[in-house]
């Protein structure tokens, strides 16, 4: 019987553990994203849900985050001189100086607080960005770096075997197994060495054998390609290699992703890559870019809501979507996982709104009152200091 286990692909910047990533995907994303395609059979759709719940469950985690950066923001003017008086006053007592330091943190609290929330959260998030990353929704890639050297020098060769990471393949809508690349004799290889790899799942059964199980199985035949080196290697379609002449080389097979061409809304496929293919501008991943970066905007000028205007801030604020949204067009995502992203976004906004309208604490609501009044007297000054009828040239006073 085919098993719910493997992770998808995974993420392209540092993770978590690998095994805890495999351990969430498993028991929590797969099951949660088998649950909502039972109830309503489209993957597009199992994506906003499955979206949708993960951030509900890590609303209080990333909420804790949102009120400390809006209470640090108020707060760090403050503490930035409180700690600057105290460093010259207690300069030449440690002791008290520290003391002090620790009274202050527990006054307004430590600009780490933050950070713990987001941290704990971080594996489920890179656990499910990781699934999103494969099958269903994406065609689902192993690769073997491999290395040639000439006959003489293999035999010094100390061979270990490589395996690829689990990627969990779903071969029908409800069964996905995990399936691993082996490479018995390791990545180095001699001159006219062969090699096939072995496509298997975690208990040692063939991937092949799996597919005879299952109805349309060819379709989700491995496919094979040099991506590096073709000279170095060649390969067949049964995945064996053979090394031909000394230098280094990419191997990679490719599974098909069961939803990978399925589309969603006005998504021609979820599984599809890149904001242009052969010339030709794909408008819905194009669509879902700008969705994007007008939802991260919209959530940081949220962010900032009843907070003194910033000015460092605010350009900030307008440059940072722009550089995340234009790196999505030269590190293209499939449509599957901007559609996360986007969804991820509004649910984010609307936390924040929520959030910014909380009542604060009486020492920063003071604080932030202290600073809205100096801020509009430094504004009043600084036109003049006095009103201006509608109608008056802006040179009168």
């Amino acid at each position: 019987m085919l098993g719910h286990t493997g992770p998808g692909i995974d993420p392209p910047f540092p993770q978590p553990s690998f095994a805890v990533i495999g351990y969430i995907s498993d028991n929590l994303l797969l099951p949660i994203l088998d649950f909502f395609y039972g109830l309503v059979p489209s993957y597009g759709l199992a994506i906003v849900a499955l979206t949708v719940v993960i951030r509900l469950a890590l609303f209080p985690l990333s909420a804790g985050s949102i009120r400390s950066a809006r209470r640090m923001r108020i707060a760090q003017p403050v503490m930035q001189q409180r700690q600057a008086e105290i460093k010259s006053k207690y300069a030449n007592n440690p002791t008290k100086q520290q003391e002090e330091l620790g009274k202050l943190m527990k006054e307004f609290g430590s600009p780490l607080a933050g950070c713990l929330p987001l941290v704990v959260q971080m594996p489920i998030l890179f656990a499910l960005f990781a699934t999103l990353r494969g099958s269903p929704f994406a065609d689902v890639p192993y690769t073997f770096n491999l290395k040639v050297l000439p006959a003489d020098q293999i035999a010094a060769v100390e061979t270990k075997p490589f395996n690829t990471p689990s990627h969990s393949i779903f071969v029908t809508s409800t069964s996905h197994v995990p399936v691993i690349g082996t490479l018995e004799k390791g990545t180095k290889l001699g001159v006219g060495d062969t090699e096939t790899v072995a496509l298997h799942t975690r208990e040692g059964g063939s991937f092949a054998s799996v597919l005879s199980e299952v109805e349309n199985g060819d379709a989700f035949q491995p496919s094979w390609n040099v991506t590096k080196g073709e000279g170095v290697v060649s390969v067949a379609d049964d995945g064996t290699i053979t090394a031909l002449t000394p230098g280094d080389a990419t191997v990679e097979a490719t599974i098909p992703g069961l939803a990978a061409r399925s589309g969603f809304l006005f998504i021609k496929a979820l599984g599809q890559v890149g904001f242009m293919t052969d010339g030709a501008v794909n408008w819905d991943i194009a669509f879902l870019v700008a969705a994007f970066g007008a939802s991260l905007f919209i959530s940081q000028i949220l962010s900032g809501m009843g907070m003194p205007a910033n000015p460092q801030q605010s350009t900030a604020n307008k440059i940072t979507p722009v550089m995340i949204t234009a790196m999505f067009l030269f590190f293209p995502l499939p449509a599957g996982v901007l559609l996360y992203m986007v969804v991820a976004n509004v649910f984010q906004g609307l936390q924040t709104w929520i959030l910014s309208r909380e009542a604060l604490p009486e020492n920063l609501q003071q604080i932030l009152d202290k600073q809205t009044a100096q801020q509009a007297t430094a504004t009043a000054t600084a036109g003049g200091g006095s009103e201006r009828l509608p109608f008056e040239p802006k040179g009168r006073k």
